[in-house]
């Protein structure tokens, strides 16, 4: 569906991009993280052709003008006009007219769940709203591909259903979704695919649950008052993990059962204990040291 080979940006003296390689199959969510100051909003934006790029090339199985929906992150409408005057602009853009443009507007609206709000002032929507509505317009044209830049960013929870609703209709009908959020449950949630970016570089991509399963460690995790130092006299090396400590082990129901024994014994309340399942955010941590909320 589209390739990205060798791709390089440089700003000035900045290397935003440096020669980035992806390939993102058709039908499929892939997901993008990282930092701000990554180089994911510059990848976004080459993809999306909106600059062009330093070195390398970006591929497209048909001509990206007939596939290609574009989501920024910040709101790209006309406030002062109604939904379905926004809505139908776009649509005028990529050529539709007449009743198939005005069915196209309802079924859209529909989909973003603002069919009764179709002739109501864009300005009095709530934020949740407007980016639903945002979304929408990028989806006039049916494109095959559809790039979502932070989609879900300060959005109430019935907006943010519909947003994920959206994104698995997108699936299910085979579009190519690449999805950009700071928010690493989603991702995990909607992606099938995902690549970690830093400083300009791809430092890991793939399958989410093959990630997941190559940068797992076998752990246990614990809640409760028992002193460090009778963890490390057991011969458990525990870390620090949230508000708790994790526990690496290769054997985990055995761990299980001494930290059990170890609490009954001084008599020390677990407040949760339990096998420890790697998240996303643990596997960017590993990969970059960086903890991808502090950069927000």
């Amino acid at each position: 569906m589209l390739q990205i080979e060798n791709v390089s940006k440089k700003y000035g003296d900045l290397l935003a991009l440096d020669n980035v390689f992806l390939n993102i199959p058709q039908g499929v969510c892939f997901g993008l993280i990282g930092p701000n100051g990554s180089g994911k909003s510059t990848l976004i934006k080459i993809i999306s052709q909106i600059i062009q790029t330093d070195v390398g090339k970006v591929s497209y199985v048909r001509d990206s003008k007939d596939i290609l929906g574009y989501v920024p992150q910040d709101i790209s409408l006309e406030e002062k006009l109604t939904a379905k005057t926004n809505i139908e602009f776009f649509g005028k853009i990529y050529g539709l007219k007449g009743s198939r443009l005005k069915e196209r507007a309802e079924e859209i609206l529909k989909n973003v769940g603002l069919l009764e709000r179709a002739n109501d002032i864009v300005e009095n929507f709530s934020g949740g709203m407007k980016r639903r509505l945002n979304i929408g317009c990028a989806l006039m044209h049916n494109p095959n591909l559809v790039i979502l830049d932070e989609p879900t960013v300060g959005v109430d929870p019935q907006s943010r259903r519909y947003i994920f609703d959206i994104v698995n209709n997108l699936k299910k009908e085979g579009k190519t979704v690449i999805y950009v959020s700071h928010y690493m449950e989603e991702i995990e949630n909607l992606c099938d695919y995902v690549a970690f970016i830093d400083k300009g570089k791809i430092v890991e991509e793939g399958k989410i649950n093959e990630l997941l399963m190559k940068y797992s460690e076998t752990s246990v995790y614990l809640e409760s008052q028992v002193p460090y130092k009778l963890l490390l006299d057991q011969g458990l090396e525990p870390k620090t993990y949230q508000s708790g400590l994790l526990i690496k082990t290769e054997q985990p129901l055995d761990t299980l059962e001494n930290l059990i024994k170890i609490s009954k014994e001084n008599h020390i309340g677990l407040e949760q204990l339990s096998l420890f399942k790697p998240k996303l955010e643990d596997v960017f941590f590993q990969l970059t040291g960086t903890d991808l909320r502090d950069q927000e």
